[in-house]
């Protein structure tokens, strides 16, 4: 079973490699369809049904510092920073391929995501995307866990999401997801979990909006020391590109990450500063 998740996904990111003409790097309004329900890749944690356009190259690199909750000592969590770089590229107007690398368990990533279907003005209301994941944990150390196997290190993420644009000002998005982690760090969690994400963004004016997403683990163990994850952001778009600046309980951005390993809690201050830095190519 193990490795049929590997194959299974790993097909997925690499099974289309056809490409398009050039297009610009955020998206415009046309008469039939519904083309910026959302202008970055994600929401906060979860993915948004945007793709990076055909033909184009984005170099993304994400902070989420520490706990703000030990005040001016760590500089409110500056002192202790999770880095991923991301590098991604457009292969057609409807799919694109990742690779990254997260600080946390310093998890490598290759993933892709698909858009099956485009809101219209009259007709289909929703637009749909699919996100597929592979993750390699290279931090479980074999001298801990003598009977560590190369499959062990191993997570996968199906995520489907369902946007919509309701007004010019509000967008909104459901992503019921499907993820396995081949070794948990929690014993009595089930291996293969599940959740559904909940996003929103709010247009406050023609460059600024505030973002929401929140995961429902459906699936957690009894007894679990880990919480769901909430994050408040907004994004900032200056000339086609956006600065994303967040809060979250979470300190992991991967999606195995953030939804199986949230440990902040916003009512006693444990919750994480990030910010997210595009350089399109």
């Amino acid at each position: 079973m193990k490795y049929l998740f590997t194959f299974l996904l790993c097909f997925m990111v690499f099974s289309s490699i056809a490409q398009d003409d050039l297009l610009e790097g955020f998206d415009k309004e046309d008469d039939k369809k519904v083309l910026s329900t959302w202008k970055s890749l994600k929401v906060v944690n979860f993915e948004t049904t945007k793709l990076v356009a055909p033909k184009e190259f984005q170099l993304i690199i994400s902070h989420r510092f520490g706990s703000v909750e030990n005040g001016i000592d760590d500089l409110f969590g500056l002192d202790n920073a999770n880095t991923r770089f991301q590098f991604v590229y457009g292969l057609t107007d409807w799919m694109h391929i990742e690779a990254s690398r997260s600080g946390v368990n310093k998890t490598y990533q290759l993933a892709s995501k698909f858009k099956l279907k485009t809101q219209e003005r009259e007709g289909f209301p929703f637009t749909i995307a699919l996100f597929t994941g592979v993750d390699v944990n290279t931090q479980l150390d074999k001298s801990i866990y003598p009977r560590l196997e190369f499959i062990d290190r191993l997570g996968y993420t199906i995520q489907l999401i369902i946007a919509k644009k309701i007004s010019k000002k509000f967008s909104a998005q459901l992503s019921p997801t499907l993820f396995h982690q081949n070794f948990v760090s929690f014993d009595p969690q089930d291996n293969t979990q599940y959740a559904l994400g909940l996003g929103g963004r709010y247009k406050l004016s023609n460059r600024w909006s505030l973002n929401v997403d929140y995961g429902a683990h459906l699936n957690r163990a009894d007894s679990s020391p880990y919480v769901n994850p909430l994050s408040v952001g907004v994004d900032i778009e200056t000339g086609g590109h956006v600065f994303q600046l967040h809060f979250s309980n979470s300190q992991a951005m991967l999606t195995n990450g953030f939804l199986s390993q949230a440990t902040g809690d916003w009512a006693d201050g444990r919750f994480f500063f990030g910010f997210n830095l595009v350089r399109v190519f």
